[in-house]
């Protein structure tokens, strides 16, 4: 089984969000897209990793690689500087990207002080997210923490909150696939 890991944003031309610190969404994501990367090629699987400032180009990455699975890595934002915690997101109607949503957020919320925002399904043309709905793979979007809370973005500063939610992302993908 394939998977491509993408990290959301572009660093140099799309930071996606930043918190007060100055910490930006696209190098976070790129640090954990990588450590998953690694730790799933490590057990064994093949892994394909994708960071692009086109939405586009990164489905047809994934979709050219003949991925089966496909998580994307972002940090979350609010004006609420209060919101705080990590959400996975699946397209809805699809049974596995629920059930790699589920894998993926309860491996992170049993390895990490983070509070448990869900799972969430997005609905193309409603509250779809682009890469859900353009890849062929069964897909996820994981919303590590919100850069936009001076805790979570504590977290995701960190070199050990980067590596534990890397690794909580890798045991979910890995307890998906031993689902069969």
């Amino acid at each position: 089984m394939k998977s491509c890991i993408n990290g959301g944003h572009y660093p140099g031309l799309d930071s996606g969000a930043v918190g007060a610190s100055g910490l930006q969404e696209a190098n976070v994501a790129r640090n954990i897209m990588q450590l998953v990367a690694g730790y799933l090629q490590q057990a064994g699987h093949e892994v394909v990793t994708v960071q692009d400032n086109e939405l586009q180009a990164i489905c047809d990455a994934s979709n050219n690689s003949g991925a089966d699975l496909f998580v994307s890595i972002h940090c979350n934002a609010a004006a609420n500087t209060e919101a705080k915690g990590t959400e996975t997101w699946y397209c809805n109607g699809s049974a596995g990207g629920e059930k790699l949503a589920t894998c993926i957020q309860g491996q992170i919320i049993n390895s990490l002080y983070t509070t448990d925002r869900g799972i969430k399904d997005a609905t193309p043309h409603v509250n779809g997210l682009y890469v859900l709905s353009n890849t062929d793979a069964v897909a996820v979007l994981v919303e590590t923490a919100f850069i936009s809370n001076a805790e979570d973005e504590a977290l995701l500063a960190s070199d050990n909150g980067k590596d534990d939610f890397a690794r909580a992302i890798a045991r979910g993908i890995t307890d998906y696939i031993a689902l069969g």
